[in-house]
């Protein structure tokens, strides 16, 4: 997990928390688009359930700056790539349509709440978009890597009467909740990418939002690539290994790591002994700018509305 109290493996800020080292980083690292006084911008999480998560939601940056200064005073808007996923698998993410609040409370009092939300089997590869007040809950049998906003605010409104060892149930946040529960269309639910294919590297958009842009890498050849000055990247490792190359130096890299890329690093390399597939996050300076990009490399409005999220 990319949280601040992770650790640096290597580079200058070897052995130091990234709590510590963010404060620290010269607009070289963290990029030109982000002030020194922002706070780290993304969470990536490796989650593996072994039964479902309680079904819950998050708030959205306005409602969390209004109410949850304490806790940060942002929201959350996340999106989930799936790792592997046993046979049936299944998440659920957004409200039927004909859900309203007064229906949705009654659903949670009776414990039907599950049966409101909209089920999406899931397979390995598929990816899911889940914007602040979008009602979700993570089925058992997955692993996946979410991409987030660095926010902790959840609130949870069915737990499915689940108790700890003292007999004590999880407290629920219903109220909060029900503040923030987006009623009617909703907006999140199952990715259709958008695939392009640069000389040995395929690259797979996956959503692209104000708060990050996810993009899915994947090549068995050795490839170039470079950085930003706008943002840093952060390369989330998912299959196979190899060696990383930039500026007469080079380290390897092996599945669950994440490097962070600094904007100014410029020109890399990455050299696989195996095949690789690897996720590349980062906040866009400007989603207008990066739309106008893409549509400028090939893609068709049509597919760019597949991943954008404005």
């Amino acid at each position: 997990m990319t949280g601040l109290d992770c650790q640096f493996a290597g580079g200058p800020f070897a052995g130091r928390k990234l709590s510590e080292a963010w404060r620290e980083m010269p607009a070289e690292w963290r990029g030109t688009s982000i002030s020194r006084d922002a706070p780290f911008p993304l969470l990536v999480k490796f989650i593996f359930t072994e039964q479902k998560l309680s079904v819950q939601v998050h708030p959205d940056d306005d409602y969390a700056a209004r109410h949850e200064k304490a806790a940060g005073g942002r929201g959350k808007t996340e999106m989930w790539y799936i790792v592997n996923a046993l046979p049936g698998s299944e998440v659920m993410v957004g409200l039927e349509p004909a859900a309203t609040k007064e229906g949705f409370r009654r659903s949670i009092q009776d414990g039907t709440a599950e049966n409101l939300l909209t089920r999406i089997p899931v397979i390995p590869g598929d990816a899911i978009y889940v914007p602040a007040g979008t009602v979700h809950t993570i089925g058992s049998g997955l692993v996946l890597c979410e991409i987030q906003e660095y926010s902790d605010l959840t609130y949870r409104v069915y737990d499915y009467n689940r108790r700890d060892a003292q007999g004590k149930s999880r407290e629920l946040h219903i109220e909060k909740a029900m503040d923030v529960i987006r009623f009617g269309e909703q907006r999140g639910g199952k990715i259709q990418p958008v695939q392009t294919k640069h000389g040995d590297l395929s690259e797979t958009y996956l959503a692209a939002c104000r708060y990050f842009v996810t993009v899915k890498w994947e090549f068995s050849r050795r490839v170039a690539a470079s950085t930003s000055r706008e943002h840093f990247d952060l390369l989330i490792f998912l299959d196979g290994c190899g060696s990383f190359h930039w500026a007469h130096q080079q380290a390897e890299y092996a599945p669950m790591q994440v490097w962070l890329l600094p904007a100014a690093l410029g020109a890399y390399e990455l050299a696989p002994s195996a095949s690789t597939s690897a996720l590349r996050a980062y906040v866009p300076d400007n989603l207008s700018d990066f739309a106008r990009q893409l549509v400028a490399e090939g893609i068709s409005q049509e597919n760019l509305s597949r991943i954008l999220h404005p």
